[in-house]
Order: structure tokens, then C-alpha cells, then sequence
């Protein structure tokens, strides 16, 4: 699932079909729907930082622009001065090795969400416990987020091994405290209890970071093929480097993380979605901003 490149945010052509941003001129108020209404931290910040332009990471000695994408840092921005974001369960981003690291992001996932993502770059990918992990990437067989958690209970009753304690106790609470831009969960240890009971079995959710072109090595590698697969069928990506020949379902990266938590917000927790995850796309929001006002600007949208 690729993604955009923040060092080349300012150079990129206009020949993808793209969506327009929700601070984008009216005349093109139909093509924003994707990224409007979203709750997210100030821009400003940003804003700043894109003036000061490109800064050397002390790292790698790369010229980037907001973070490193390749020692996952910061730059020009302090932590302090971005959304940290808890999530509800651990994702695990299995990156591609021919994967552009400035054109994933994944790397927004990382810096976001610190404590709760981890990338590989493949081949190396974690033991899984086929009956608390999910994939999720489309194909023959994958379910919906609305029918995964049953799919996997049906599969933890079938197989399970664990008969000396309650079911709801096998996963640890941190697994599944409630997501909150900056802070602890608030819950009672009675509605971190049910929130347990609803995310049970699930402990970890695995995405493919990779072109569309180069996914099938990865998913159709034996360590993956026994876990569920989920598929987000209803969503569609606002990416502006849409891959010639692919249906505007196959989402982005950060798009794919952002739609699943949604929607398993929705239909796992039963809450109505009040922009829990939206800083997940505190970066790809800017990004696709600057992008298509360039492309308005220049005439090619």
C-alpha cells in the first residue's frame, strides 16, 4: 500500500486522479468529502516548519522535511508539538523491501502512534497466533470488520488450548485500553472489563506496506496465509498517486490503519466515532493539502 513522499510533496505532478482538501477553493467543493470534518490538531505547526524547509537529520545525515522516514524522528517539530494517539490494539506493518521508505506512510503510523506500531521490513515477520491476529489486505475470502470478531471467536472456541482461565482474561488490559489523543484512558476498570470483552479475542492487526504491484510476495507468504483476513470493502483512497489499474478501494497505508480502527470502533466497541483516530492522519491531511493546492495553482486539477 503505498504512499506519499513529504520530501517530494511540493515537486509532484498532477496526472493521478486525486481528491481536493477540505481548505481547497470552492469551485472544488465535491472532490474534498474524503478529508473534511476531520478532528484534527493544529496544522500550524506544520505550517512552520514547511517555511523553515528541509533540515538535516542528525541520524542518517538525510535532508527531510517534518520527520525522518528513515530513522523515525522528528525534525524541525517537537514531540511535544504533534497528536500522540493510543489505539486500541497493536498494528504491525510489514513493509516491503523495494518499498520507498519517503514514499510510505507507514512512518506516520510509527511517530503517531509510538507505543502501538511496530514495522518489519520483510521477509522478517513475527509468529502469529492465528486465532488473535487478522490481516488486512482484499482478496478471496476476507471478511468484513463487522463480521471479524465472531470469525475469530469461532476460531479461539474451535482451536483453544487455554481452558484454565476466562476468555476475556487472556488478553492483557493494555492490549485494549481506549484510544485518546494525548492522554490515559479515563475508563473504569468495570468498562475497561467490557471493552476487554469486546476486543477478545484480537490482540494485533497486520498490514502490507508495499506497492499494489509488489504485495503478493508478502501476502501470500505461508507465515501469513493462516490468518484471518479482513478486507475494508466500502472505503476508497484520496491518494494522489493512484496506481494505474487498481480499483480506488486499495487504500494507502495510513488510509488502510485509519478506516479499519473506524470501523472497528463502530462495530466492535458499539460507539459512535467521534474522531478517536483522526490525528492518525495529522501528516497525510497537510500533505495532501499542500499537494493539491500546487496542483490547482498550476492549473491541473
Amino acid at each position: 500500500m503505498s504512499s506519499l513522499d513529504p520530501d517530494q510533496h511540493l515537486q509532484l505532478g498532477c496526472r493521478d486522479k486525486t481528491t481536493v482538501s477540505s481548505d481547497s477553493s470552492d469551485t472544488h467543493e465535491s472532490a474534498k468529502q474524503p478529508l473534511h470534518g476531520l478532528k484534527l490538531a493544529s496544522h500550524a505547526v506544520l505550517e512552520k516548519a514547511q517555511q523553515r524547509g528541509r533540515l538535516k537529520c542528525s541520524k542518517c545525515g538525510g535532508s527531510r522535511m517534518f520527520f525522518c522516514y528513515t530513522c523515525c524522528s522528528l525534525l524541525g517539530v517537537s514531540l511535544q508539538e504533534i497528536p500522540l494517539i493510543k489505539l486500541p490494539v497493536k498494528i504491525d506493518i510489514i513493509k516491503h523491501p523495494n518499498e520507498t521508505d519517503g514514499k510510505s506512510t507507514a512512518i506516520h503510523a510509527k511517530i503517531l502512534a509510538p507505543s502501538d506500531v511496530t514495522i518489519y521490513t520483510y521477509p522478517c515477520i513475527p509468529e502469529y497466533e492465528t486465532d488473535k491476529v487478522v490481516l488486512v489486505f482484499p482478496g478471496p475470502g476476507a471478511v468484513s470488520v463487522q463480521d471479524m470478531m465472531q470469525c475469530l471467536r469461532d476460531r479461539s472456541d474451535s482451536g483453544s488450548h487455554d481452558f484454565d482461565e476466562p476468555s476475556i482474561k487472556r488478553l492483557k488490559s493494555e492490549e485494549v485500553q481506549g484510544a485518546t489523543h494525548t492522554a490515559e484512558s479515563a475508563e473504569t476498570p468495570d468498562e475497561a472489563e467490557r471493552s476487554e470483552s469486546r476486543v477478545y479475542p484480537l490482540q494485533r492487526v497486520v498490514f502490507i506496506d508495499s506497492t499494489w504491484n509488489q504485495t503478493n510476495k508478502i501476502s501470500t507468504d505461508e507465515r501469513l496465509q493462516d490468518l484471518l483476513r479482513v478486507e475494508l470493502r466500502t472505503r476508497k483512497t484520496c491518494f494522489w498517486r493512484h496506481q494505474k489499474g487498481k480499483p480506488d478501494t486499495y487504500l494507502s497505508t495510513i488510509e488502510a490503519i485509519y478506516y479499519f480502527l473506524r470501523d472497528f470502533h463502530e462495530h466492535c466497541f458499539a460507539r459512535e466515532y467521534n474522531g478517536e483516530y483522526d490525528n492518525l492522519l495529522f501528516f497525510y491531511s497537510y500533505l495532501h493539502s499542500v499537494v493539491n493546492k500546487a496542483k490547482i495553482s498550476a492549473g491541473k486539477c
